[in-house]
C-alpha cells in the first residue's frame, strides 16, 4: 500500500467513527469526497496558508467533523435549501455541508482572492455542481435570491456578523454563528432587530474544546 493510500485509509476510518458519533449517515461517495477535500486542503495549504492546522488527521476532526457537527441543527429538507457561507476561508463549513447535502445550493464568499481561487478549484476537483465561490466582501455581495441559511465559522463577533450578513437571509431564514465558548457578552450586544432562537452546545468527536452554535433570526419589521 502506498503512503497516500495508507493516509486515505486512516482518514476514512477517523471520519467514519466521527460521523457515527455525530449520528450522521452519508453515502460512500460523500465520504470519499470529504477525504479528498482534506487531501486537497493539505496540498494547497503548503503554498497558500489556508489553515493553521497542518496535519490531515487533525483536519478531519477540527475541520470536517467540526463543520458537520452543525448539520443536526440546520433545516432538514433534503433539497432546495440555499446556504451562504460568510468568510468561507478554506471552505469551512460550506464545502463539508455541500458534500453532505448535495441537493442544497451553497455559495462560498471570501474577500481573499487566493482563498476564493482555492474554493473554485476545490469545487471543480470534487465535482461539486452545487457550490459557487465568490471573491467579494459580504457587504458588497448581491444575489437575486435570499438564503435560508447564512452561516459563518470565522466571524469576529456576533454583532459584526449580523450587521454584515443579515440582509442576505430570507424572511424565514436563519443566521448561524459557529463559536467556541458560549458568547454571552456578544449575545447581549446584539441589536434588537435580531432574536436568538437557539444556542446548542456542539460535541465534536476528537475536539477537546467548547463549541456552540448561535442560531438567530431577524425580527419582523413592525413599522
Amino acid at each position: 500500500m502506498t503512503a497516500a493510500l495508507a493516509r486515505m485509509s486512516v482518514h476514512d476510518t477517523e471520519l467514519e467513527h466521527g460521523l457515527r458519533s455525530l449520528g450522521l449517515s452519508l453515502s460512500n461517495d460523500a465520504c470519499a469526497k470529504l477525504v479528498q477535500y482534506v487531501e486537497l486542503l493539505a496540498k494547497w495549504n503548503r503554498t497558500y496558508n489556508l489553515s493553521a492546522i497542518r496535519e490531515p488527521a487533525q483536519m478531519v476532526t477540527h475541520h470536517l467533523l467540526d463543520s458537520l457537527a452543525v448539520v443536526p441543527h440546520l433545516p432538514q429538507q433534503p433539497a432546495g435549501v440555499r446556504v451562504l457561507d460568510v468568510g468561507a476561508g478554506a471552505g469551512l463549513p460550506g464545502i463539508p455541508l455541500a458534500i453532505a447535502r448535495p441537493r442544497w445550493d451553497v455559495v462560498l464568499i471570501d474577500s481573499n482572492q487566493k482563498k476564493a481561487a482555492f474554493l473554485t478549484q476545490a469545487a471543480i476537483e470534487l465535482a461539486l455542481s452545487n457550490v459557487r465561490a465568490v471573491a467579494a466582501r459580504v457587504e458588497d455581495f448581491v444575489d437575486a435570491t435570499p438564503f435560508d441559511i447564512v452561516i459563518s465559522r470565522a466571524v469576529a463577533d456576533l454583532r459584526t456578523f449580523v450587521h454584515l450578513a443579515a440582509k442576505h437571509a430570507a424572511p424565514n431564514g436563519r443566521l448561524y454563528a459557529m463559536k467556541g465558548t458560549f458568547p454571552a457578552d456578544e449575545i447581549a450586544a446584539l441589536p434588537p432587530t435580531i432574536e436568538v432562537v437557539g444556542t446548542p452546545a456542539l460535541h465534536v468527536p476528537g475536539v477537546d474544546a467548547a463549541r456552540h452554535l448561535i442560531v438567530m433570526t431577524k425580527r419582523p419589521n413592525r413599522e
